[in-house]
This record gives C-alpha cells, sequence and structure tokens, in this order.
C-alpha cells in the first residue's frame, strides 16, 4: 500500500519560498476551466399558411383582407 512518503512529492515546507509560489501557481493555473459560450441562433421559421388566389376570392374575402391589413 502506497503512503506519502512513497509518492515522491516534496512538501510545500521544504521548499523555498519561489518554489512553492510557482508550484502553487501551476496548480491553481491547471485547474481553471475556460468558460463555454453559448451560441444562441435564431432561425425565423416560416408558417406554412394555405395559399389563397386572389383571383377566386370573393367581395366579402376582399374587404375582410383589407380591414385586417388596416386599409
Amino acid at each position: 500500500m502506497a503512503n506519502l512518503e512513497s509518492l515522491n512529492y516534496t512538501s510545500i515546507s521544504d521548499m523555498t519560498t519561489d518554489e512553492a509560489l510557482e508550484h502553487l501557481r501551476l496548480i491553481r493555473l491547471s485547474r481553471r476551466v475556460p468558460l463555454k459560450k453559448t451560441k444562441t441562433t435564431r432561425k425565423v421559421m416560416k408558417k406554412n399558411l394555405p395559399k389563397i388566389d386572389p383571383n377566386s376570392m370573393t367581395a366579402d374575402q376582399v374587404a375582410e383582407l383589407l380591414k385586417t391589413l388596416g386599409g
């Protein structure tokens, strides 16, 4: 079974100040994960409306259409 002494890690208390700071900096840098930017795309979907032939419309339908369009 492995113990701490068999891992061959140098203790932070045994390092110089500069070595310990550099070691801690490397640990912090390795744990940083870049933020993922989500891409949102918006697609305009056309509604499948029935096509109306204007020549086959009655006068009432034309009047209703003009009323709807604001004319």
